[in-house]
């Protein structure tokens, strides 16, 4: 998974023109965006993009471990059916 959050980084750099991996590292550090304003150039709105695209990177990979999570216990419990009828 960490190898698809560093594509995901790779092309957020290209689309957006900046270290997307440097703006990551400031908000983990606790940062705030007009802090990172202030300290990089980038436009506020810029900043406001970058962090709706990643929020939506990780809940759509969330989404999809919840589905597979939820894939493997519905084919169990179909499987579980299929051989015990009198249950």
């Amino acid at each position: 998974m960490t190898g698809d959050r560093k594509v995901e980084e790779k092309k957020l750099c290209k689309k957006y023109r900046t270290n997307v991996g440097r703006l990551i590292r400031a908000w983990k550090q606790g940062l705030s965006d007009q802090e990172i304003n202030l300290k990089t150039g980038i436009k506020m709105s810029t900043l406001y993009l970058i962090k709706q695209d990643i929020e939506l990177t990780h809940r759509k990979e969330r989404l999809e471990r919840r589905k597979q999570k939820l894939l493997r216990c519905h084919s169990f419990d179909l499987d579980q059916i299929f051989f015990n009828p009198n249950i």
